[in-house]
């Protein structure tokens, strides 16, 4: 019988590299990650192109029986279109949209000087100095969740574990030996904080994500009922 595949997909800014240590721990040399994309780099018509392009690649990767889990930025979608012929459980975690959006924005100011090119829209940011609300609130990266969810039905997550209780929620993952992963220490303990923004900042911005805003409030609240976008 062949294994099952579990396809973790890494929001940005949601303790996904603590979550990938818990993966290596799981399943060992089976664990493949996915990170050279850059997926929200590019406009969301080239995003969507290099998919396409390279699920031939992701397809193949995937059929590899001795690939037990795949971790990463990559579309979840191109998965779907497989059509595996293998069982397949989708899991992903979400945060705070706010305060996701603010630490993504730290996270990319913080030990990097603007110069590599598979980073064309941190780049921009770099040298035209963005201040924290031009990030939040530009057209470039609103709703990053349902970017990522292009041509994917949220309801058709196994698992969606909320960032802000991590601890808790991978004891939660389907399958064995998630609890002995329940002490690791999160990889950016800062995200146990929330930032303080000026005021009204952070009303802006949960209204310019909205999308995000009602699947993460639909995720904390236990999915109850299906969600719609």
């Amino acid at each position: 019988m062949t294994e099952s595949l579990l396809v973790s997909l890494h929001m940005p800014k949601t303790a996904g590299t603590s979550f990938a240590d818990a993966l290596r721990r799981i399943h060992g040399a089976g664990l493949v990650t996915e990170y050279q994309d850059m997926t929200m780099q590019v406009p969301r018509i080239l995003r969507e192109a290099r998919m396409l392009a390279s699920a031939s690649w992701r397809l193949r990767m995937a059929w590899n029986p001795a690939v037990t889990a795949i971790h990463g930025h990559a579309l979840p979608v191109v998965y779907r279109w497989a059509w595996l012929r293998r069982p397949t459980t989708y899991i992903t975690w979400l945060r705070d949209p706010v305060q996701r959006a603010v630490s993504h924005y730290h996270y990319w100011r913080r030990d990097y000087d603007g110069s590599d090119p598979r980073q064309p829209l941190r780049n921009r940011m770099l040298r035209e100095h963005w201040s924290l609300e031009r990030f939040c609130l530009g057209p470039e990266l609103r709703n990053v969740y349902r970017c990522y969810l292009w041509g994917f039905d949220p309801n058709a997550f196994a698992f969606i574990g909320i960032t802000e209780r991590y601890a808790e929620d991978l004891q939660r993952l389907p399958g064995a030996g998630w609890s002995s992963c329940a002490e690791t220490r999160l990889a950016n303990p800062e995200r146990g904080d929330r930032y303080e923004l000026a005021p009204g900042l952070e009303e802006k911005i949960r209204a310019h994500h909205a999308a995000d805003v009602r699947l993460y409030d639909w995720a904390v609240r236990g999915r109850v009922g299906a969600f719609r976008w």
